[in-house]
């Protein structure tokens, strides 16, 4: 994942407080999305489908709770 380009969240705290980053295109076909805490990037990601992934950002747009 070093090799990775991370995306922060356009509602992230400007400050530099906690955010979450996705990597798009991380290993291209693999069908993964990885997610991680700004905070602590060492830590291993969490990985999303990319389904379950696009229903997250959609509803996250749609502003669902």
């Amino acid at each position: 994942m070093s090799e990775a380009v991370w995306i922060r969240s356009g509602h992230s705290d400007p400050q530099g407080g906690p955010c979450a980053e996705w990597a798009p295109g991380r290993v291209p076909g693999d069908g993964l999305v990885p997610v991680r805490d700004s905070q602590d990037v060492g830590r291993e990601p969490l990985m999303f489908s990319t389904p379950a992934w696009a229903a997250f950002v959609g509803e996250v747009k749609r502003g669902a709770g």
